[in-house]
């Protein structure tokens, strides 16, 4: 059992946890994910570690609820304990000195991203950090995000905080500005990042995602995380969770992601979930 340190809401449905797993705090390199079962009979849940505190032997998770398992992973206060943390799980990202890298979060997205943010500013990046939500109250890590970047841009989609308009428009703002910009990093919704890539084609801007597939054991042997880059299959878990966005089949990974959506929907339902669409468990 992998006893939780501190359990805090970051915004509606998104919540940060800290959690006691000393092995994994001592290994992680950004990038890098867990895959976290609460229960003994419970769903593998793939989350990216956020941070991690080797001295304290704590990692850092930070969980949407999204589905019936992260809606319970988010019932979950300091004290209490999770079945299963394993990790750390996948490759870590390329870091080198780019010059200057832009990182994108959209969404919960930020906390995927932020790791590798800070590990950039760290190899001597001129780090510029845009993070997007919907809406100034889904805004998360706008702190961490500024500590590592030398510029910072927050954008909502309603303009209620920040940039009014998406991350990319942003990010042709800067391009347009004439800024050199040698490394992109887009992590958040798949359209989001679809549109990332688009933005960046033109120019040969180096780009790279973190996709989001379905996954199950994280090791490469049930083959549920295929995708398709550059006409060939990889394993998100074990060849990404990065990828050069380039060179993703984004129609392919969304169609994928949907498979399961019957079957998510009937869980949500046995659980009593209340669809904040049509006002009915």
């Amino acid at each position: 059992m992998y006893r939780i340190v501190s359990a805090i809401f970051l915004a509606e449905n998104i919540k940060k946890f800290e959690i006691e797993a000393p092995r994994i705090a001592k290994k992680r390199k950004a990038g890098q994910f867990v895959i976290v079962r609460i229960n003994p009979n419970g769903e593998r849940i793939p989350l990216t570690i956020a941070d991690s505190n080797p001295e304290t032997g704590t990692i850092t998770i930070i969980a949407q609820g999204a589905g019936k398992s992260t809606r319970e992973l988010n019932r979950k206060e300091a004290g209490d304990s999770i079945a299963d943390v394993v990790g750390p799980l996948g490759t870590p990202s390329h870091i080198e000195n780019f010059g200057t890298a832009v990182s994108i979060g959209g969404g919960v997205g930020t906390a995927i991203a932020y790791p590798t943010a800070a590990a950039l500013k760290e190899a001597g990046n001129y780090v510029i950090t845009i993070n997007g939500a919907r809406s100034k109250d889904l805004v998360i890590l706008e702190d961490e995000m500024k500590a590592v970047s030398d510029e910072a841009y927050i954008t909502t989609d309603d303009g209620s905080y920040g940039f009014h308009g998406f991350v990319t428009q942003k990010l042709q703002e800067l391009i347009d500005s004439g800024k050199k910009i040698d490394f992109v990093l887009a992590i958040g919704p798949i359209p989001m990042m679809r549109a990332v890539a688009e933005v960046t084609r033109p120019y040969g801007i180096k780009t790279v995602v973190s996709l989001n597939p379905i996954m199950i054991d994280g090791t490469g042997m049930c083959g549920g995380c295929r995708v398709t880059v550059g006409g060939e299959v990889k394993f998100g878990c074990i060849d990404g969770p990065e990828f050069d966005a380039h060179q993703v089949d984004f129609k392919n990974l969304a169609d994928r992601n949907r498979i399961y959506q019957h079957e998510e929907h009937e869980a949500d339902q046995a659980a009593g979930h209340q669809c904040n669409l049509t006002g009915q468990a």
